[in-house]
């Protein structure tokens, strides 16, 4: 699988998330050549970019026979839940190669949240209470709502790009909110909507890499989804993060391992799915107890982009070792220093936004003690870096105390320029 020259790697997705598992890639001994598909500025200096659709398996599949590529990461969901782990271990491949990421009945934890509650109900994972409606059954799902107490919370099955859940104060805007997403608000995402009871906690996330028998615990981090300050306003994909979390200590990650990791994984190896990359366990501390509020097949967005700066071990280590299933031979290595990152967005984000921005600032002085990962960048045609979506950059830092990681991410928010650039400034203030 390796040579003197090192191992060819090719990773799928093009955001921030992706920029800092190259960054963290790249300082890897192990690798030779580093290829992203489809990429951003940002990654461009750590690797090649390549100009292949996420979803064209086949076009994907010449290029890891032309470059002999030895091992995939893939970033995003949407290619994972699609099955490209399916096609690289299938003879329509024209060279069969490990994927890091499940295949597609691992990716149906996030590909589908029916699945994935029932999944943890027959597991006895602690989740919400739930029920899943399709439209022919709206009259019994506005019943259902009845019994609940507010907020109702309201999730389209499928994937809808971070915007599929409608948490509400009012049965009434609960029941408009039913009708229209099971009326095509979504797509087909929204054909079967789950409604589930509101957890009353403070969430956070853990990340889990796993070959299939061992696992590797990450660095937990908290993200600010909200694009307003104070947690207000629109859903977003994410607008900063942290890590660590404060209340995540030893007694608490103790139950997460207990009572949702390893039955997790148990669950998998139970129901003979064959798992193999990251899974990201979406979680809220009710009263000291861990509960899942969701599962995704993929590392998070900002997440990653403090989770890689505080990761010691080599990833393309790690990565090697799924694909092997030895990873239960490795130990965490977690740089104890705290870990933050601030993101910047396009002026409207979430809603309409412009592209094709200048972005100015990237070599001010203000950004030595901290880590600039690119997330909707791309190069113009006069060679200068422009806005090419809704989060443009993510900046994170690495410091003693959170607090002064966040000083270090703000400092080098405020060096960066593009027009109508937007951040949120209190990042980690309920911390």
């Amino acid at each position: 699988m390796t040579d003197k020259k090192g191992l060819h790697l090719l990773l799928i997705g093009s955001g921030g998330r992706e920029h800092a598992l190259a960054w963290k890639m790249a300082q890897s001994p192990r690798l030779g050549k580093l290829f992203i598909a489809p990429g951003n500025a940002g990654t461009a200096h750590l690797g090649t970019n390549v100009n292949l659709p996420t979803g064209d398996f086949e076009a994907l599949g010449r290029f890891v026979e032309a470059e002999r590529i030895d091992l995939i990461v893939v970033g995003p969901e949407d290619p994972l839940v699609a099955g490209i782990a399916d096609y690289f271990d299938s003879d329509r491949a024209p060279r069969r190669v490990p994927v890091i990421g499940p295949k597609c009945a691992g990716a149906q934890l996030e590909g589908s949240k029916d699945f994935a509650k029932a999944f943890m109900r027959r597991h006895n994972i602690p989740t919400a209470h739930y029920r899943s409606f399709t439209a022919d059954e709206l009259d019994v799902a506005e019943l259902y709502l009845a019994t609940l107490r507010p907020p109702y919370v309201l999730k389209a099955d499928g994937l809808a790009a971070g915007k599929g859940v409608l948490i509400v104060e009012s049965l009434h805007d609960a029941r408009e909110g039913l009708r229209r997403m099971l009326h095509g608000q979504f797509g087909a995402a929204s054909r079967t909507v789950v409604i589930e009871e509101y957890l009353d906690g403070i969430e956070c996330s853990v990340f889990v890499l796993t070959d299939g028998d061992g696992y590797f615990i990450l660095p937990e981090a908290k993200d600010y989804k909200r694009v307003g300050e104070g947690n207000t306003g629109l859903n977003t994909g994410g607008m900063g993060a942290v890590s660590p979390v404060s209340f995540a200590n030893e007694e608490f990650m103790r139950k997460v391992d207990e009572k949702i990791i390893r039955p997790t994984l148990k669950g998998l190896s139970a129901e003979s799915i064959d798992y193999r990359g990251f899974i990201f366990f979406g979680l809220i501390n009710v009263q000291g107890e861990p509960m899942v509020i969701e599962y995704n097949c993929r590392m998070g967005d900002p997440e990653t982009e403090v989770v890689m700066p505080r990761l010691m071990n080599d990833l393309v280590e790690l990565f090697e070792a799924t694909a092997h299933r030895r990873l239960q031979d490795y130990t965490p290595k977690i740089d104890p220093r705290a870990a933050t990152t601030v993101m910047l967005t396009s002026g409207g984000y979430p809603e309409a936004y412009e592209k094709g921005k200048t972005i100015s600032g990237l070599d001010d002085p203000r950004l030595d003690s901290a880590i600039v990962f690119h997330a909707g960048t791309s190069v113009g045609s006069d060679g200068a870096i422009v806005t090419s979506g809704g989060r443009v950059i993510a900046v994170s830092a690495l410091a003693d105390t959170v607090q002064e990681a966040l000083r270090r991410s703000y400092r080098g928010a405020e060096a960066i320029t593009f027009e109508k650039k937007y951040y949120r400034r209190d990042i980690g203030f309920d911390l």
